[in-house]
């Protein structure tokens, strides 16, 4: 594409040399849009409507395919280096993000994502940059955070984001309920009755009542009595993030399908690719530039590695 928009032939090597050179060092407020690009889709949201719009964090992981850095090498008789695939055993590890989005009826407005192959301390540290950078105009929205029962993600969300609402992600919810029907009843009709019970019980916001249901529970095995027990304790510790009727009735998305979604087209199409397997730092430097991509951003990327270059 290159090639044939500016006339000039360059080479696959050259190309990936490239890519490698614009995608290093890049952070999430290098691939960030302004806080000016960002309040005209806020704007444009609001129109017509008595409510601030919502505005959905979501924060969850995908799954990347990487091989060690051990595996660099060279191949005897071959000039480039090589992966030496006999010599190294791949890894699945999971590139924790987070993605803000506008909600516009049933369609998703994008504004931000930030998927990389970092632990929770590092999506945090991210998130953080976010904040005090001042991208997102958080007094024109309803913030609202979903994300699954990660302790340690809740805690950065608690303390950057105290005032948004906070939703507990409905179908991994409901998969905590599943595993306590299953071990409890079997696959009978009574487990089916049980978990969609429990759901309706969840979204009039009578968590306390599901919560002495599981104490009053008998278990049938020693499977029942791990699954009652992981339930109890995992709606417990999330209690204030499951009165699914009052979110709805306010606007606010019970799942985290818009998070899966970016992961999907920013992480999944593109590393999951038969045969592929990745370096990490090439993995992050991918997913950075496809976020400068879905972000509207690449062009200010291209414009930074540029000046990173007259500096030099």
């Amino acid at each position: 594409m290159l090639g044939h928009l500016s006339g000039i032939a360059v080479s696959s090597e050259r190309m990936h040399t490239l890519t490698h050179q614009v995608a290093e060092g890049l952070t999430v407020l290098d691939v960030a849009p302004s806080r000016e690009a960002i309040e005209p889709r806020v704007a444009a949201v609001a129109a017509g409507r008595w409510r601030r719009p919502v505005l959905v964090l979501g924060i969850a992981g995908a799954y990347v395919p990487t091989r060690p850095e051990s595996a660099r090498g060279r191949r005897p008789g071959q000039a480039r280096q090589r992966a030496r695939r006999a010599r190294w055993c791949h890894a699945w590890r999971d590139a924790k993000g987070f993605r803000f989005s506008l909600l516009d009826g049933e369609r998703i407005v994008h504004v931000l994502s930030w998927p990389q192959g970092q632990n929770e301390q590092e999506l945090g540290e991210a998130l953080q940059q976010v904040k005090d950078a001042g991208v997102i105009p958080e007094e024109t929205v309803r913030l609202c955070v979903v994300c699954d029962g990660a302790e340690g993600i809740w805690q950065h969300v608690q303390a950057l984001f105290p005032h948004a609402r906070q939703v507990l992600d409905y179908y991994h919810c409901s998969e905590y309920l599943h595993k306590v029907a299953k071990a409890q009843y079997g696959h009978t009709a009574q487990a089916l009755e049980w978990v969609e019970a429990t759901l309706t019980r969840l979204y009039m916001g009578k968590v306390g009542a599901v919560l002495g249901g599981l104490r009053r529970m008998q278990p049938t095995s020693e499977e029942a009595l791990k699954a009652i027990d992981n339930c109890w304790v995992y709606l417990h510790d999330h209690r204030g993030r499951t009165d699914y009727g009052q979110l709805r009735r306010g606007g606010y998305p019970l799942g985290s399908g818009g998070m899966e979604s970016a992961n999907k087209f920013i992480c999944h199409v593109r590393l999951k690719r038969s045969g592929a397997w990745w370096y990490e730092e090439s993995s992050n430097q991918m997913l950075a530039l496809r976020c400068a991509k879905d972000n509207g951003t690449f062009e200010q990327v291209c414009t930074r590695d540029q000046h990173q270059k007259t500096d030099a």
